[in-house]
This record gives structure tokens, C-alpha cells and sequence, in this order.
């Protein structure tokens, strides 16, 4: 009997529970590892941040849906990885074992590296549902005294995505109250242009991005540092495409929700062989870490390296369907390591993304995430927007199913090309 024990209940930790239950052999145990006792669907928080969405539309709570498929649930936050003995600490002070480990553990948000940055400073976050639930909270006193917003994503940020659709999601709510002529927006980014989303771009990402913030009066900075915030105030310096100074900015603003850098969590940070300098986990070719070859990594803890220089850092986002297909590497791969044999397969990293703008939005294929690409698509239209909604609703239900892959998706998905793994 093997133990294999899943470091984190997110998109990638919750798929990856289900799947290795489905594949490992009856006698192998499976736990999983949670800071929290509920799901939350993390591309909806953007809706939250706005009171479209209630936390408890977004959440499920884990251990009963675990419960049935003969799934182990701790409740209770990591401590330290002991990966020299096999074991992790939890805050408990409880001891667990394992045979193997998957790690899924998601970032540590590092509103630190900026002054006066995020929740409980002086800009909200929509990188946790309780974060977004205190973004939603301020946003019902906002508009009862609007003025002007800045919204985006900092320096060392790998997760463009939600700041434009938060951006834009912002901009309808405005407009659907009567209000937008009362709030100046101003997007700040590390990106060098709109439309890179740390990707280097995705088909016309670029021309269509920046058409859809002029349609909406939404000014921009790109190329930018946020050095500090102060209450109603923010500090930007704009660089040029060789990284000089190109302009200091001042920001004024009454509500503003920022995209921290990531970093590794404690229970990873500082591992020599495991993780690297800013604590993402260092992976092989079969999600497999190559000093400790019993750990596997997947999601947003992964180390990848920058997609290019750019004149501000910009890290590469780890997406959803992306996530998935790490996932179902890395359970075939822990299933022939149980079987006596060598890990052989690998993760396609191919990404399908759907990013709501409140009563539109743009979805793109890139197969894979990280360029040269087979396919790099990139549309906007109204069907995005209702195609989030679904997709919402139709993941929910995946969690407490315990399917992640129903054969209809995987159908559709192979007849478009798109596959999880090579």
C-alpha cells in the first residue's frame, strides 16, 4: 500500500484528489492536505468583488464529497515539508507521512514587496474569496461616493487575467447604475503592452485588448512599477522598452484592487533541491521534482520561467485547463512508478481561458501556454461572457461529482485538438 498525499484542495489539488483516486490501486490512500475546509472556485471572485456573487455561491465544502469517494481530508494548514523524511508538518504539530506527495499548493501573494499594498493596507484583492468579499463590501460604499479607480496587476505579477476582467467588470456594474461618467479608471501593469498577459501575447491579443479599454474610457500604463501606496494614492514609475525611467505618476484614487507578485508558500520556501529562489517548485518533464523524485508539483506552485525579458518582470500564468493537464500527467505518472515502471508521460500545457468582461468578454486557445504555439487564438464577443457563467456552474458540479473529465468533455476537447497529455 502506498500513501500519496496531495499538498492543497484548489482547481489543480480537488482534480488531482479525484483522478488519483480513480487510478492509483484500491489499497493505495489518498489524502489531501487543506488550509481550508471549502472549494473555492477562484475565477469567480472577480464577481464577488462586485456582490454578484456571494461567497457561498463559490464554495462547496470538501470533506463530504471526498467522504464518497473513500478520500482522507485534513483540515488543517501545512507547517513544513520534511521531503529528507518523507513527512510534513502540520500547524497542529501532527506528523504525516507519505509515499509520495503531490504539491498544489497555489501561491503565497506577496502584497509585502509593495508598501501600502493589499488587503487590510490600501488596495483589495480578488485573489481569495475572502479577499473579494472585503473588495465587495468596499464597493457597496463606493458607489454610493464614486470617484477614481486604479486597478491592475503589480510588478512580478503572473496572473494578468483577473485585473482585466475585474477592470471591466467594474466598468459595467458603473454603467449599469448610471454612474461610469463619475469614475476615471486608470490600468497599471507590469506587462509591457496590454494584451501581453505575461504569455507574450495570444493571436491579437494586443489590438484587441486595447480596443476593448478604449471602447470603455479605461486609460493605461504599462511597463509599470508600483512603489508604494499610500491611502488614496498611488506611486508608479513608468519605464521605457530599454527599463529606463520614463515617467513618475501619482495616482490618485477611492477604490483600487491590485495583483500582487507570487511567491512560494512557507511550508516549500527555502527547500534547497525543491525550490527555487522565490520558493516555486522545480519540476521535470513528468511534473516530477528532480532531487526529491517521490514529489510531484502542480498549478501555480510550478517554477516556469519567464515566457521573455520584459522591462518590468513579468512571471507566466499557470491557467486552468493548463493545470488540469499537469494534473493528469502527474497521476499516470505516480500509477507506473506504482507499477515498477519509469514516468513517461507529460503535460501538454495547453490553455483554454475564458475572461468575463461583465456583459461580454475574450476567450483564447494556446496549445501549448508557452510559445511557439500549434494554435494562438484569441476572440472577444457577447458568448464569452455566458460561456463563463456555464463554466462556473459546470466545474462546480465537477467537484462534487468527483469526475473531472466526463467523457462529452473529452470528446469535444479531442475533436478541437486540445489533449492534456502527450
Amino acid at each position: 500500500m502506498a500513501h500519496i498525499v496531495i499538498l492543497g484542495a484548489g482547481i489543480g489539488g480537488m482534480a488531482c484528489a479525484y483522478e488519483m483516486r480513480e487510478q492509483v490501486r484500491p489499497e493505495d490512500k489518498v489524502t489531501v492536505i487543506s488550509d481550508s475546509p471549502l472549494f473555492q472556485f477562484t475565477p469567480s471572485n472577480p464577481w464577488v468583488a462586485v456582490n454578484w456573487r456571494t461567497k457561498e455561491d463559490i464554495t462547496i465544502p470538501i470533506a463530504p464529497y471526498f467522504a464518497r469517494k473513500g478520500i482522507n481530508l485534513i483540515a488543517t494548514p501545512a507547517k513544513r515539508v520534511h521531503p529528507e523524511k518523507n513527512q510534513i508538518e502540520l500547524t497542529d504539530d501532527q506528523i504525516i507521512d507519505y509515499d509520495f506527495l503531490v504539491i498544489a499548493t497555489g501561491p503565497k501573494l506577496a502584497f509585502d514587496e509593495v508598501e501600502g499594498m493589499g488587503p487590510g493596507k490600501n488596495t483589495y484583492s480578488i485573489c481569495h474569496v475572502d479577499h473579494a468579499v472585503e473588495a465587495g463590501k468596499a464597493w457597496e460604499q463606493f458607489i454610493r461616493d464614486p470617484g477614481p479607480v486604479v486597478v491592475g496587476a503589480a510588478q512580478m505579477a503572473s496572473c494578468y487575467g483577473p485585473a482585466y476582467e475585474f477592470a471591466m467588470i467594474m466598468d459595467t456594474d458603473l454603467r449599469r447604475r448610471k454612474i461610469r461618467d463619475k469614475v476615471p479608471m486608470t490600468f497599471v501593469t507590469a506587462e509591457p503592452y496590454i494584451g501581453h498577459l505575461g504569455l507574450g501575447g495570444v493571436g491579437d491579443s494586443k489590438g484587441l485588448m486595447e480596443s476593448a479599454m478604449r471602447d470603455r474610457h479605461i486609460k493605461w500604463i504599462c511597463n509599470a512599477k508600483v512603489t508604494k501606496v499610500e491611502p488614496g494614492k498611488m506611486f508608479v514609475t513608468e519605464l521605457d522598452d530599454m527599463g529606463n525611467v520614463k515617467k513618475e505618476h501619482e495616482l490618485p484614487f477611492k477604490h483600487s484592487m491590485m495583483l500582487p507578485a507570487f511567491k512560494g508558500v512557507d511550508a516549500v520556501f527555502g527547500i534547497e533541491g525543491l525550490a527555487n529562489p522565490r520558493g516555486f517548485i522545480l519540476i521535470d518533464p513528468f511534473q516530477r521534482n528532480p532531487k526529491y523524485n517521490n514529489i510531484y508539483a502542480i498549478g501555480v506552485c510550478v517554477a516556469i520561467p519567464p515566457v521573455e525579458a520584459t522591462p518590468v518582470p513579468t512571471g507566466a500564468p499557470k491557467t486552468g485547463y493548463m493545470i488540469e493537464t499537469m494534473v493528469t500527467a502527474t497521476v499516470h505518472n505516480i500509477r507506473a512508478v506504482l507499477d515498477g515502471k519509469e514516468p513517461d508521460f507529460k503535460a501538454t500545457w495547453n490553455a483554454i481561458c475564458l475572461a468575463d468582461f461583465g456583459d461580454t468578454g475574450a476567450a483564447f486557445v494556446a496549445l501549448p501556454q508557452i510559445p511557439p504555439r500549434n494554435v494562438n487564438w484569441f476572440k472577444e464577443g457577447k458568448w464569452v461572457h455566458l460561456a463563463k457563467i456555464a463554466f462556473e456552474k459546470y466545474f462546480l458540479r465537477k467537484m462534487k461529482k468527483g469526475t473531472t473529465e466526463p467523457i462529452y468533455e473529452k470528446y469535444v476537447l479531442g475533436v478541437l485538438g486540445i489533449k492534456k497529455k502527450k
